[in-house]
């Protein structure tokens, strides 16, 4: 007992001896420590880097699709001016165009012109062989001398009746004195008298005959008028100056009268087109307003006209108003049958958004616009159009003016499609090229 007690006392009296054996543990504690950082670095780590790779390939790849972009042409929406030109097709024609036709029955004896010709008023054209008509002439020239000789004879005899009449009148006045007297029977007297109202009688028959032989003459002179009036149709002549633009008959041909076609004539040194204005136009053209007119024929060159009439009244099937063109053709340059675009410029009644025609888009949804966005996506956006100006169109909602709209979208404009946008202007119902975006612009496109 008291060795243990001693033992004891001199343990726990020692404190050299309890420092020592507590330090063989604190070097386990140490590495365990050291061992949960390295995990947990190893954690993050496993858990990062991927995310970085990933991210590196995400941003390689949306370089590598900004810079293989789809090239599109876009527009700026403008604000719609204070005027517009209203463009609209028409057919020119000859101011003056008439069918010559012939009035007589025959054949044609010689034709003198032909297409392309340039006629003079009066001109002759040709010379139809009628000889029926030329007999009737004949017989109405006898009939006309035969009336004549009939009236002569009318008068004639009533110059004889009234001769008769005048000495009749003296006997009867002679044997009206004897019967006063006594000289002579009233027998006899009564004779003379009668005698002298039958004289008188036969005046007024033969003043009648004389009536009839001159009005006999005058219908026969007017029958022979008539005849010789058809025979001056035998010389077909022009009817104004201008040109032969169509010619149907040729030496030989039968000719019928008012049926057979010989030629056409036109006059060419002014020209016009009938152009059908909607209504929305209509009230703002008037009577001396000028159109420029444009032809294939001429690229760049553009011809003025004048509207010379409005029918002042609205179709009611089609809603526009006939409206005439007329544009001078002295020079020959323009030809009838051209096709023409006529451009009216009139003030604007309804304040729209312009865009080029090319830019509509035609969907089951309605109608709608391609539209990219600052950053490059594309965006379809459904719109109210207003009037078709042919290059141009309006926009009555839908569009702001300056947003960019892709011009004739195609397979690669979707919805959500990232595009390389290129700048083009319209200008006086046109496209022109305008400078792309920047390289620098591109290039922070593509960074976003």
């Amino acid at each position: 007992m008291t060795q243990e007690h001693e033992g004891q006392n001199n343990f726990s009296s020692n404190p050299t001896v309890t420092t020592q054996a507590t330090q063989p543990g604190r070097p386990r504690r140490n590495v365990i420590l050291i061992v949960a950082v390295l995990c947990i670095v190893a954690l993050i780590a496993v858990g990062l880097i991927p995310r970085l790779f990933l991210n590196r390939d995400l941003r390689k790849q949306a370089s590598q699709q900004a810079a293989t972009a789809a090239n599109v042409f876009v527009t700026l929406a403008q604000a719609s001016p204070s005027s517009v030109s209203v463009q609209l097709s028409g057919t020119m024609s000859p101011i003056t165009e008439a069918p010559v036709v012939a009035r007589t029955d025959g054949y044609l004896k010689k034709r003198l012109v032909d297409i392309g010709d340039h006629v003079h008023t009066g001109q002759i054209l040709g010379i139809i062989d009628a000889p029926d008509l030329d007999q009737q002439v004949q017989q109405a020239k006898s009939l006309y001398e035969q009336s004549k000789s009939t009236f002569e004879q009318s008068q004639a005899a009533l110059d004889q009746a009234k001769s008769n009449a005048g000495i009749a009148e003296i006997t009867a006045e002679r044997w009206a004195g004897l019967v006063k007297r006594g000289a002579v029977s009233r027998q006899a007297n009564d004779n003379y008298q009668f005698a002298y109202s039958s004289q008188v009688a036969a005046v007024g028959v033969a003043t009648a005959s004389v009536a009839a032989a001159n009005n006999s003459v005058g219908a026969n002179a007017a029958n022979l008028d008539h005849y010789r009036e058809l025979q001056g149709f035998e010389v077909v002549r022009a009817p104004f100056d201008g040109v032969i633009t169509q010619r149907n008959v040729d030496d030989g041909a039968l000719i019928t009268a008012t049926n057979t076609l010989m030629f056409r004539v036109a006059k060419n040194d002014v020209l016009r087109t009938f152009i059908d204005v909607p209504q929305i136009n209509a009230p703002s053209i008037k009577v001396g307003d000028t159109a420029d007119l444009n032809f294939v024929q001429h690229p760049g060159q553009v011809f003025h006209g004048k509207v010379t009439r409005t029918a002042n009244s609205l179709n009611l099937n089609t809603r526009t108003v006939l409206t005439e063109v007329d544009i001078d053709n002295n020079d020959g340059l323009l030809l009838p049958g051209m096709y023409a675009a006529v451009t009216f410029h009139v003030p604007r009644t309804v304040a729209a958004i312009m865009i080029p025609s090319e830019a509509l888009v035609f969907r089951s949804n309605g109608t709608t616009v391609a539209v990219v966005d600052d950053h490059h996506i594309v965006t379809f956006r459904q719109v109210v159009v207003g009037h078709d100006y042919g290059a141009s169109i309006e926009i009555v909602s839908g569009l702001q003016a300056g947003e960019a709209v892709v011009v004739n979208p195609n397979d690669t404009t979707f919805e959500g499609a990232r595009v390389n946008p290129i700048t083009v202007k319209q200008a006086a119902g046109s496209l022109s090229p305008a400078a792309p975006a920047s390289s620098n612009t591109q290039s922070n496109t593509q960074q976003k």
